[in-house]
């Protein structure tokens, strides 16, 4: 090989665009940066601000997305069937870990590899679903974050009966799609007994299909919405849920802050960012050499009331003093 040929530099860029190490031909090839293979189960515009979280926790152990590793994402657009083809891709692309982000996604990864590490965040039980053994000692290749959205249902539901006092019916928003529905529709439902009020459900797959429940559930005298915010189909249609909200004047309690900066009414739950950033974290920690199956599943310790006064405003509501007193946040 000629002089030139030896000085010749060739580049290989690795995926996603992640990062261009530069080798010289005849020279010791420098290890490849880890991959992360990152499952999403809506879009990501749609997860934009829980993707930053999640580069927050991973830049915490020290891994900087497009210096010492890179993601590969798959997004299944709002919809479960691509997930399990989706999950399969990554498998035969060797990732070095699987990150699960919501809906069915942890379902679909799991049954894809039982070697390759997977970090999920669930809204549902990881036990009942099978994820892992328990929550302290999880087994197996997974562990994650659970954002415990069934155990809160009963607590908006109560928080929404406590302004309208007088309501005596209050619709219940899910998607039967998510894998602990039932569980959660059951627990709701001994809630909504224990306060005497009526719980119908509604499960609209399609924007008309969630036009159609508000108009019907006016029709049928419900006083207020108590909503899921882990489907799909409420997270990215925010704006439509508000406006409908608004337009029909009932008051709607979110799981998440976002439905209220954007004109909702009340929300109670957990950051999902900062869940996210936790799967970052725990992304990092298994990418040095801890292993899945020794991190405990992380459950979230504190939760948040936010309330939008101008909203309440405009509906017409006063919101009782005792719920003001222990709300976190107060958007006028």
């Amino acid at each position: 090989m000629s002089d030139g040929a030896m000085k010749r530099r060739e580049f290989i860029t690795l995926v996603a665009g992640a990062a261009t190490w530069p080798l010289a031909v005849g020279a010791q090839q420098r290890p490849a940066i880890p991959v992360i293979g990152y499952l999403g189960s809506r879009s990501a515009a749609d997860d934009a601000n829980y993707v930053e979280g999640f580069r927050q926790g991973l830049a915490e152990n020290g891994f900087v997305v497009g210096q010492n590793v890179a993601i590969e994402f798959r997004w299944a657009e709002r919809q479960s069937q691509p997930l399990p083809a989706m999950a399969a891709d990554l498998v035969r692309r060797r990732v070095n870990l699987i990150v699960a982000a919501a809906g069915n996604a942890p379902e679909a990864a799991k049954a894809a590899t039982s070697t390759i590490p997977i970090v999920f965040s669930t809204g549902g039980d990881p036990v009942r679903l099978g994820l892992v053994q328990s929550f302290s000692r999880p087994g197996g290749n997974l562990t994650g974050v659970t954002t415990v959205t069934r155990e809160l249902d009963a607590k908006r539901l109560g928080l929404l009966h406590d302004l309208v006092p007088n309501g005596k019916s209050f619709g219940f928003f899910i998607d039967r799609d998510l894998p602990d529905a039932d569980e959660r529709i059951a627990a709701l439902q001994e809630a909504a007994r224990t306060i005497s009020v009526d719980l119908p459900l509604f499960n609209p797959r399609t924007e008309r299909e969630l036009e159609v429940a508000f108009a019907t559930a006016v029709e049928r005298g419900v006083a207020g919405f108590n909503m899921s915010g882990t489907s799909p189909l409420f997270t990215t249609r925010r704006a439509l849920v508000t406006a409908l909200a608004a337009h029909h004047r009932l008051p709607v309690i979110y799981q998440v802050r976002e439905f209220v900066a954007g004109g909702g009414l009340m929300s109670y739950g957990t950051s999902f960012t900062a869940n996210y950033r936790q799967v970052g974290v725990y992304t990092g920690r298994i990418l040095k050499g801890a292993k899945p199956a020794d991190l405990p599943v992380m459950q979230p310790t504190r939760f948040e009331l936010v309330i939008n006064l101008g909203t309440a405003r405009a509906l017409g509501l006063t919101i009782p003093p005792g719920i003001l007193a222990i709300a976190d946040e107060v958007i006028e």
